[in-house]
């Protein structure tokens, strides 16, 4: 399973993706454009990642996978939580964190979207 920093530096591998902690030390939170794509943190030595979903693949995914959860804290129409427990294979968790930063993306402006292509953001 991968650590707290391999997930971080795979989130940090998309264009425009910038780490932030405005909730103090833990969750990291990234976000592209200002706005936030995942929320990751450990709990009890477990990494969760939270991450926007289109709702009815959301619902699909909870049903899917036991260990992803509406959102922790945030909008659970629109973001899961994924507690990483190795029962949901990392090539889906980072399709699932592909999903939330292309929704994000865009959501951004013309101008900022535009800025994002030309990797000045």
């Amino acid at each position: 399973m991968l650590s707290r920093e391999e997930w971080a530096q795979y989130c940090m591998e998309h264009r425009g993706a910038k780490e932030d902690y405005p909730f103090g030390p833990d969750p990291l939170v990234m976000k592209v454009g200002g706005k936030m794509f995942a929320l990751i943190g450990v709990n009890d030595g477990i990494v969760n990642i939270s991450l926007k979903c289109e709702p009815h693949m959301a619902e699909l995914l909870r049903l899917e996978h036991e260990a992803v959860k509406p959102g922790y804290h945030l909008n659970k129409k629109h973001w899961n939580t994924v507690t990483i427990d190795g029962t949901v294979p990392s090539d889906e968790v980072k399709s699932m964190i592909d999903h939330s930063y292309d929704l994000v993306a865009k959501s951004l402006t013309k101008a900022q979207r535009a800025l994002l292509a030309e990797g000045e953001f």
